[in-house]
């Protein structure tokens, strides 16, 4: 009987539940903290580096650059209208689904312009993972905790006959100026609940951007989850830094082919992704400078995760560092570390590998796997361990980890290549 549809998709997740509360209680997860070990090293090494470089230098006459001139670009903006609401679309939610809100909001961005899938279309591509028990009516990939913006990017260029993009930076006026040309937004961004504790958690969420209203100063968002459709959000409130800021102001759009030039002239700057990610790089550096707390934690890892982008990966590793020791000194009030912060993002994976710090890789992945999250299934983490374990020789642990991914995440690209490359079949 408990495997009867009704009585399981009822009882699982209180049982789902239970169970993390029992972990969550023995070891509380905003407790786990962090601690990069291997950048001190580095640093001294490279210290004796330069000093050994610099005594061997002849000193050289220092040439002063000539200032040339400055051109200023004059732009002249086409008034937006004062409110605007997009229709057009069917409302779509997350309800009788785990972690749901990727696949619900990309269905409404592609319904929007025609396609005729579902929710349940799109979590089979980007959600394929285990379930448990292994039976058919029961919800594929729902320990799959989120669905990262390539993903859903990738889904609708490779999947439909529409295409998406994403950009990183984004502000009010980029999405007014994307609604008023009839281009509907998807945010990733934070938001407050509060948990089995009576604490408030931080979590990761995507909400579809349909209009919005000068007026009242407020964005209309489809909210998959608590808050459902055409709800208002104040312009200031969507751009908190536990809000957008969390996720380096990412916003994707979707559009159909044969409108690319509208949205690339819509979009202006932000058409260059480069362009774009040393924006936000910059909005990271000024929030950085005027907040404290929380929020000084998440202007941090915006500016990581900004580097990250540009490929700049030894700033992106210190940027985290820093990101790190703030998120050490903080969670003291009513509201938690926000813990799940690596469930939804690898920006310190990619900054770390690439500056030779594998090992903090590693201790990161394990870290995020065993004491921020109830069942290790976060496929992201244990790519990067595997990908960081071999560098450092664990040839073996390292395909344990690439298989583990693929169980987890059946035929991901990047786990098949990393077998393959070891000359291993998936």
């Amino acid at each position: 009987m408990f495997f009867l549809p009704p009585v399981y998709n009822r009882a699982m997740p209180r049982i789902d539940g239970w169970v993390s509360d029992i972990k969550y209680r023995i070891n509380p997860p905003d407790q786990a903290v962090f601690q990069p070990a291997q950048q001190a090293q580095i640093d001294l090494a490279v210290t004796e580096m330069m000093q050994t470089f610099q005594a061997s230098l002849t000193p050289e006459a220092t040439l002063t650059p000539t200032r040339g001139s400055t051109l200023t670009p004059t732009l002249t903006p086409t008034p937006l209208p004062a409110s605007v609401k997009l229709s057009g679309f069917k409302y779509v939610d997350q309800k009788n689904r785990w972690n749901y809100c990727g696949p619900a909001n990309l269905t409404m961005a592609l319904n929007f312009w025609g396609w005729d899938g579902n929710r349940d279309d799109i979590a089979r591509a980007v959600k394929p993972g285990v379930q448990d028990p292994k039976l058919d009516f029961i919800q594929q990939g729902k320990s799959d905790v989120n669905v990262m913006p390539y993903e859903m990017v990738d889904f609708v260029n490779d999947n439909t006959e529409f295409r998406a993009l994403s950009r990183l930076g984004g502000n009010v006026d980029i999405i007014k100026s994307m609604l008023a040309a009839g281009f509907p937004v998807i945010v990733e961004k934070g938001y407050y609940e509060k948990d089995y504790t009576g604490k408030v958690a931080w979590l990761g969420h995507y909400q579809f951007v349909t209009g919005y209203d000068d007026a009242r100063k407020e964005l209309i968002v489809q909210d998959t989850w608590n808050d459902g459709p055409n709800f208002r959000i104040p312009y200031d409130e969507f751009m908190a830094s536990e809000a957008w800021l969390s996720f380096d102001n990412l916003f994707i759009v979707v559009y159909p082919p044969e409108r690319e030039g509208e949205v690339l002239t819509t979009l202006g700057p932000y058409a260059d992704a480069t362009w774009a990610a040393t924006h936000a790089l910059s909005v990271a550096e000024e929030n950085i400078r005027r907040m404290s707390g929380i929020n000084l934690y998440f202007a941090w890892f915006a500016k990581g995760s900004s580097h990250v982008a540009l490929q700049q990966y030894v700033d992106a590793a210190n940027a985290y560092d820093q990101a790190f020791a703030v998120y050490d000194s903080i969670g003291k009030d009513d509201k938690q570390r926000p813990y799940r912060m690596m469930w939804y993002q690898t920006g310190p994976y990619w900054a770390y590998f690439y500056s030779a710090r594998y090992q903090d890789v590693v201790n990161l992945a394990n870290l995020t796997l065993t004491e921020t999250i109830s069942k290790p299934t976060l496929e992201e983490s244990i790519y990067w361990r595997g990908r960081a374990k071999y560098m450092i020789g664990n040839t073996q642990d390292a395909v344990d980890d690439f298989r583990e991914t693929l169980r987890l995440h059946p035929n991901w690209p990047p786990a098949i290549q990393a077998l393959q490359d070891l000359g291993l079949q998936p």
